[in-house]
């Protein structure tokens, strides 16, 4: 861990001595407005080395740095939404995603090994549609949490959302009960549910299965919340504090148990499942 934090911080050290090389792609970061090498941010695990934004991954890339190499096993794979009210150029919509991102849907699901320990996993994708909580990703998401209750497995969910999937109407908001009573039913059978919140977990994610987990991490200057901060104000007529609903200010307030950067997050996973007695096979 030591050598992997020294190297970490090398590299952050050597990008902000030197100037991007604007002949070749780059990465703003939304945060701080710095500019850098797109080849150095992702070299970075696309954390940004002047302010440490943690940038958003794909499920794929959440996946690679989290879990052991070759174990992963995905469930679910194939399983696609319809569009119950007839929403206008929605079929078309989620044709184009699933061709560009190479995704079914906004989540990823699965069976994986975290250092030898065996976990159920879950991986949102805010490029999909902004990770909105619809049909599949409801299913998806309870189906994983049905499969550690029956198997007496720890379950861990990387969450990403803009908040409900509008475009199936009320279908979309009955996944937030739904999700939350597979959270009930897999606590309840006394299994560890670890939560890790990325930027943004936000709308009918925040308000269901995000905020359940036993534990509840978050990455660093990650936006966590209901409501938008406009909409906010303007119903109680008041001025937010500016670091109004980063994780920060949720460790605070006490609703995120941890920070965790990026680089340490696999090996916290672990620590925390081997200190509940998931212990490699």
């Amino acid at each position: 861990m030591l050598e992997d934090l020294f190297n970490v911080v090398k590299k952050r050290f050597n990008d902000e001595q030197e100037k991007p090389d604007l002949a070749k792609p780059v990465y703003k970061c939304p945060r701080c407005q710095s500019i850098i090498n797109l080849d150095r941010f992702e070299e970075l695990k696309k954390v940004c080395p002047s302010c440490n934004y943690h940038g958003r991954m794909t499920a794929r890339e959440r996946i690679a740095i989290t879990v052991d190499k070759g174990s992963f096993i995905e469930f679910d794979k194939d399983m696609i939404s319809c569009n119950p009210i007839d929403y206008p150029d929605y079929d078309e919509k989620q044709a184009k995603l699933r061709k560009s991102t190479g995704l079914k849907d906004a989540v990823i699901t699965g069976e994986a090994k975290i250092k030898g320990s065996s976990v159920i996993i879950a991986v949102m994708d805010s490029h999909y549609m902004m990770a909105s909580m619809g049909s599949v990703v409801g299913e998806k998401i309870t189906r994983a949490f049905e499969t550690a209750t029956v198997r007496n497995m720890p379950i861990v969910v990387f969450t990403a959302s803009g908040g409900a999937r509008m475009q199936e109407g009320i279908v979309s908001l009955m996944q937030m009960a739904k999700t939350s009573g597979a959270v009930a039913r897999h606590n309840q059978s006394g299994q560890l549910y670890i939560t890790v919140l990325t930027d943004p977990t936000t709308g009918g994610v925040t308000a269901s299965f995000a905020s359940l987990g036993d534990i509840i991490i978050a990455e660093p200057k990650v936006l966590v919340g209901f409501a938008g901060r406009r909409v906010i104000e303007g119903t109680i007529k008041q001025r937010l504090p500016d670091n109004f609903q980063l994780a920060e200010f949720m460790q605070e307030k006490g609703f995120v148990d941890i920070i965790v950067e990026r680089y340490k997050m696999r090996s916290t996973l672990s620590h925390l499942l081997k200190l509940h007695g998931y212990n490699a096979e």
